[in-house]
């Protein structure tokens, strides 16, 4: 099974309710919230792809899509593996996006907890050393935030790529895909309480008793 849709948008642009959208349309779709749970074992997997020894199949075995981090920041090597896959962009304001950050993924609990963590090695590979590090630094995250957005029109032929913002519903995303637009309203995620009580668990009492994985 191999990949159709990857989603090139950083984490809190949106991602939960383009996941929710792609499954509602027939695509099984990897996010964060598929990976965390996979354990050590899959984290490692990611490690290995990021020092050279990819192996795309086995990551995503099971799904045609995927959106979010950690997929998001190697969207170019999966372009490059699943050729006739189609690229979204989701994007937002990236003041908005930034502050998102601060009060989820990137909160300084969070941030003091993972890099010790047994996901601090995952975490470090596929997203921190793509921002340097720099992850409570405004300028530097928006700034980034933009390069990534010109980056990846700059990659991606516009004819496989769509910037997408969730806002905009159903049509363009069903256009671009080339499939029947659904009758009902288009699926709008608000995960951000649910983010950060999960977030909160897991320093209390660690990624497997939250998590729950074997291994």
């Amino acid at each position: 099974m191999a990949l159709k849709i990857i989603g090139a948008g950083f984490g809190r642009t949106g991602t939960m309710s383009l996941k929710a959208a792609l499954e509602q349309l027939g695509f099984p779709c990897y996010h964060m919230m598929e990976c965390f749970p996979k354990g050590p074992p899959h984290w490692q997997l990611w490690e290995e792809a990021l020092t050279g020894k990819p192996d795309w199949d086995t990551l995503f075995d099971g799904y045609t899509a995927t959106v979010d981090f950690p997929a998001s920041t190697s969207y170019e090597a999966l372009a490059d593996y699943y050729p006739d896959a189609k690229v979204i962009l989701t994007v937002r304001d990236p003041e908005k996006w930034f502050q998102s950050t601060q009060n989820t993924i990137f909160s300084p609990h969070w941030m003091e907890f993972v890099p010790s963590s047994e996901a601090g090695a995952y975490m470090k590979a596929t997203i921190y050393d793509f921002f340097d590090n720099r992850m409570h630094d405004r300028d530097h995250l928006i700034h980034r935030f933009g390069e990534h957005i010109d980056e990846v029109k700059a990659a991606i032929p516009a004819d496989r790529l769509l910037v997408f913002e969730v806002a905009q519903g159903w049509e363009p995303l069903c256009n671009f895909l080339g499939v029947e637009i659904p009758s009902g309203e288009f699926p709008h995620v608000n995960d951000t309480k649910a983010l950060q009580e999960m977030i909160n668990a897991i320093i209390v009492h660690g990624f497997k008793a939250v998590l729950g994985y074997e291994g």
